[in-house]
């Protein structure tokens, strides 16, 4: 049975998963005409060692589906303590919301966001549907990190920082 986002008890399992603090990522890859395209993610995780491989879901009304399904490479950024703007501008309605933000391309073309803690680069290994969210299941293809540099969390519907 599905429940109307407005269900209060919708409301109350939502809020209660937001019990558990997450990090903060911004998945990029290029869409069939080769634009970059990107958004925040927060149900992000690590599946297996051998092989590498990470695990995201992602709304699935969401008007980037398309784009993100059909993708060959995706990079997730892990986004940095100070980069809540850069989470922020992803995860809104902005049109082009690469305008203004440093990226590289990795491989592929993938945009790799400047400033992260980490960045995965990935290729597609598995999809699955699991209720209102697609889950993508990916190889990990290429890695970096900046061991200085502290994650952004978000933990009861706000932003947070590691003590």
């Amino acid at each position: 049975m599905n429940a109307p986002k407005n269900d209060p008890a919708v409301r109350a399992f939502r809020d209660t998963l937001g019990m558990f603090p997450t990090g903060v990522t911004v998945v990029t890859t290029r869409d069939g005409a080769g634009r970059p395209v990107g958004l925040t993610v927060s149900s992000f995780n690590s599946v297996s060692l051998v092989p590498q491989l990470v695990v995201w879901s992602l709304s699935s009304h969401l008007q980037l589906v398309p784009a993100l399904e059909n993708a060959p490479v995706y990079a997730i950024n892990v986004l940095a303590e100070d980069q809540q703007e850069l989470s922020n501008r992803f995860a809104s309605r902005v049109e082009d919301r690469f305008a203004g933000v440093e990226f590289t391309d990795g491989e592929g073309g993938v945009p790799l966001l400047a400033g992260c803690c980490a960045r995965f680069v990935c290729r597609p290994h598995a999809r699955h549907p699991g209720g209102d969210h697609i889950v993508f299941i990916d190889e990990v293809i290429r890695f970096d990190r900046d061991a200085d540099k502290k994650p952004l969390l978000f933990q009861g519907g706000a932003y947070q920082r590691l003590a």
